[in-house]
């Protein structure tokens, strides 16, 4: 729970760097995903190594958040990028300006809670593993996208590029009354896929919003955050390109992740009402089961990637193959 160095000697080695740019990308990450990303002989082995990159120099940190489980010590620790570890990728070249910082204090979307950010990390790092077991496919990092020219500078240059302005109107059937919002929409988390199909190229963006069924799928009132909100947001995003124009990506599906199915339903009769039964075929929904608990670690789950995501008014569709 706390560092107990040994003055034990440590002598980078290349796993140590990508071990290093992979919390540099992810905010947290647990010892059994790292290891399903970085891979290794022993998993054993993999952890002892986590253990002296934390306990000697500072190369990386334990998130104290963690220890408030009953049973926080027999579950695979989570470890963020530690100041040694920032001045590595700085010393290599591999600090990326702009996209570090934003990952570091926890901007990587709006700021959010421990076990929230950690379930954005859980997601998106199985979606990853899977893809890597895929010699089809290539995973594409938020930071990438951010440092890819097509990105437009006012973006780049932005406080959060994640965030577009997005205003809304909703006008209640039972009330008649209408409600309007000029908050911005923060996505959870933007990555992309990279298909390789009959020698060509072709590519998906995903926006990430996932829920631990603490937000409501409806407000009184759109000042403040609920699915609702959220679902008029993406449905301005799509119908005005405004991926293209904010972020200068050619498409965007929007993953919706909640821990038990009964949420999921509850968003999806949402869509339906909103599209009057005409459903949406770019608001994509599944169940992380794994995340329902806090007294116990989801293993790396590369179905979130390989089994096909449900969609309202449309049949079932698989983004791991185009």
């Amino acid at each position: 729970m706390s560092r107990k160095p040994t003055n034990k000697r440590i002598e980078l080695n290349e796993r140590d760097i990508e071990i290093f740019r992979l919390l540099s990308r992810y905010r947290y990450l647990r010892s059994t995903h790292l290891f399903a990303l970085v891979g290794g002989r022993s998993q054993k082995r993999f952890i002892e190594r986590l253990g002296h990159l934390y306990h000697e120099g500072g190369y990386l940190n334990r998130p104290p958040q963690q220890w408030q489980a009953v049973n926080a010590r027999y579950m695979p620790a989570v470890y963020d990028l530690g100041e040694a570890g920032e001045r590595v990728l700085a010393q290599h070249g591999l600090a990326q300006e702009g996209t570090l910082s934003l990952t570091r204090k926890g901007r990587l979307g709006a700021v959010r809670q421990y076990h929230h950010e950690l379930m954005i990390c859980d997601v998106i790092s199985s979606i990853e593993i899977g893809a890597r077991a895929d010699p089809n496919l290539r995973y594409i990092s938020w930071d990438e996208i951010f440092m890819n020219p097509r990105m437009p500078e006012d973006t780049r240059n932005s406080a959060n590029p994640l965030a577009v302005l997005v205003p809304v109107s909703y006008t209640c059937p039972q009330s008649k009354n209408t409600y309007r919002s000029d908050k911005p929409l923060i996505p959870d988390a933007l990555f992309g896929l990279e298909y390789m199909t009959d020698g060509q190229k072709r590519y998906r963006f995903f926006a990430l919003e996932a829920d631990r069924n603490t937000e409501p799928a409806f407000r009184g009132n759109l000042q403040q955050t609920s699915y609702l909100r959220k679902i008029l947001q993406y449905r301005e995003i799509v119908a005005q390109s405004l991926y293209k124009t904010q972020w200068g990506l050619p498409n965007l599906l929007v993953l919706n992740v909640t821990i038990n199915e009964r949420h999921m339903q509850n968003l999806m009769r949402l869509v339906d009402e909103l599209t009057a039964g005409k459903g949406s075929n770019y608001l994509l929904f599944k169940t992380m089961s794994s995340l329902a608990s806090l007294e116990k670690a989801p293993l790396p789950t590369p179905e979130m990637l390989t089994v096909a995501w449900h969609r309202v008014g449309l049949g079932p569709f698989s983004i791991d193959r185009v």
